[in-house]
Parts: structure tokens; C-alpha cells; sequence
């Protein structure tokens, strides 16, 4: 069973309730295991409408968006808990407090869906706020929905672009630019006990926490093997600090292309043992992670706060 995956352009709470009050009623006359993931004052209102005995789980979108990576992932485990019977969501993103390269990350997050849950059987309706949110976000929504839903029936999106194709136009657009005071260390064989010591005390003259610390440790560690397993020497790493965050910055001399799909590293793998299964594991322990392959090398950019 395909993925049915609608953005929602709406004007107002009346309009909100208008669209999605019926879709999540169709879901439950299906049968579908139902979940609403909306910010307030739309999620009350919602909530209102249908009582405490309606079989819904109420989410709250500002605790659930969050980080783009673990929000994917707690999505699939809400579709795999509820296996056999498919998902009914309404999905609101939240787009404010994001910089504009975490706001890149949601963007692809949104595109992700259409391959991650292609085959579920899921229905998902993605509210966007038109009083509230740019202009770029909702041409956004365009590009990364198949169907685009307002007042009447769902309707084709003509903007629509598959996720491999925006992925790759997505990874174009990143620039990096690295500033003259960075600390370097050379990655030269496959001990990296130095290199995780050398990062452990940056982190802590940042004044990062324990845990964020040592994920930090553990990505760079990641990264730098996977380097030194596919990439070309030299390999090296660069750290600074850029105001509340901390970078990390690993490369070789190698052109990376992801195999088998460009996908690789962002689909949720389905055990260790898959592809993609290291950079997967590192964007779950980072705030973002960016990737830049081109004639001058790959590089794969970590940041934390």
C-alpha cells in the first residue's frame, strides 16, 4: 500500500478545524490507528471537538519537532507499533526557531517521508500555517507534498520533486566556509584514541555536557573511521567554535558517492548491519549533520550546542 502525503494550506483555526476534523474521523471510520501531532492553540482546539474517549494520541508538535533525524524515527516506530493496521496522521510542523541551515535539514525531513514511508499505507495530512509562515516555506510545502490540500479536494501538486532529486539539490545549495583559527589534527591510521581525546577536551573547554560530549566523541569517531575505510588521504579534522555551537569537521580527498541510493545515511536502517547504518547513528547523536562531496574532497561537518 502506498503513502498518501498532503500538505495542508490553511488560514486561520476555523479553517484548520474545517479539514482536519474530518480526516481524522475518516481515519478512525477505517479503522486506521489515529494520531494527531499539532501546535497549540490548534492541538485544544482539535482535541475539543473529539472528547477524551476518542481513539487518538494527542502529540504535541513542539515537543515532537525537534531534531528532523529523531523525528523521522519516532514516526516509524509509531507506524511500527501499530503494525498491521496503518496510520492515520495529522502531522504540523514547526518552523520557527530554526536557522536557516537547521530549517534545510526540516525542509529534506518533509521530502524524506515520501521514500521512507512509501510503501506503509500511511495517510498523512501536513498543516501550514499561510497567516504565519514565508512565502519560501510554502512553496516549500509544494515541492516536498505530492498532493496539495486548501479548501476543496486534494489536488496534484505540479511542483512536486522526488526526494533523490531534492536531496541532491538540497546538498548543492550547502556552503562551507571554515574560519583561520580552527584546530586541525591529522587522521593518519586507524588508532583514534588521540583524536577521540583531542575532541573530548574541546568539548569540555566549550562547557559541553556529559552526554552531548561524549556524543559528539563518538561522531567524530564515526565519521573518521568511515574516512579512513572509503576516503582518500589525507584525513583530517578540524574543531571551532561558532558562538553557542561546536564544529567538528572531517575530510578526506575522496568524491563520496552514496551507494546503492543518494538516500543512504538517511533512511532509517533496519539493522547495523545495513548501509548507511554509521551516518544514520551519528545525524541521531548531533544537532546537524552536513555532508559537502565535490572535486576538493568530501567533508562532513558536525555541529552541537
Amino acid at each position: 500500500m502506498s503513502l498518501e502525503h498532503r500538505a495542508f494550506v490553511y488560514g486561520g483555526t476555523d479553517h484548520f478545524l474545517a479539514v482536519t476534523e474530518p480526516f481524522l474521523r475518516s481515519g478512525l471510520e477505517a479503522g486506521q490507528a489515529v494520531v494527531a501531532v499539532a501546535q497549540e492553540p490548534n492541538l485544544s482546539a482539535l482535541h475539543d471537538l473529539f472528547g477524551d474517549d476518542a481513539e487518538i494520541e494527542w502529540v504535541d508538535a513542539a515537543t515532537f519537532y525537534l531534531h528532523p533525524v529523531r523525528t523521522l524515527r519516532d514516526y516509524q516506530a509509531l507506524v511500527n507499533k501499530f503494525a498491521p493496521r496503518t496510520v492515520c496522521a495529522l502531522a504540523e510542523p514547526v518552523w520557527r526557531g530554526w536557522d536557516e541551515r537547521q530549517t534545510l535539514e526540516w525542509i529534506r525531513y518533509e521530502s524524506l517521508i515520501n521514500e521512507v514511508f512509501k510503501d506503509s499505507g500511511a495517510r498523512a495530512l501536513c498543516p501550514y500555517d499561510s497567516e504565519a509562515l514565508s512565502p519560501r516555506i510554502l512553496e516549500e510545502a509544494r515541492r516536498t507534498h505530492p498532493m496539495m490540500v486548501t479548501d476543496g479536494p486534494a489536488l496534484a501538486s505540479g511542483a512536486y520533486v522526488d526526494p533523490v532529486t531534492f536531496g541532491a539539490n538540497c546538498d548543492r545549495s550547502l556552503r562551507f566556509s571554515r574560519p583561520g583559527d580552527a584546530e586541525y589534527f591529522a587522521v593518519e591510521d586507524d588508532d583514534l584514541h588521540a583524536l577521540r581525546s583531542f575532541v573530548a577536551e574541546r568539548a569540555l573547554l566549550h562547557g559541553l555536557a556529559k552526554r552531548p560530549a561524549q556524543n559528539l566523541v563518538t561522531a567524530v569517531n564515526e565519521v573518521a573511521a568511515n574516512a579512513l575505510q572509503h576516503g582518500v588521504p589525507p584525513v583530517g579534522m578540524w574543531i571551532w567554535q561558532d558562538g553557542p555551537e561546536l564544529l567538528c569537521e572531517v575530510g578526506d580527498n575522496g568524491l563520496w558517492r552514496p551507494a546503492p541510493t543518494p538516500l543512504t545515511g538517511f533512511i532509517p536502517p533496519d539493522s547495523a548491519l545495513q548501509r548507511g547504518f554509521g551516518l544514520w547513528t551519528v545525524r541521531l547523536l548531533v544537532d546537524l549533520m552536513e555532508l559537502r562531496a565535490g572535486w576538493d574532497g568530501t567533508f562532513v561537518r558536525l555541529h552541537i550546542r
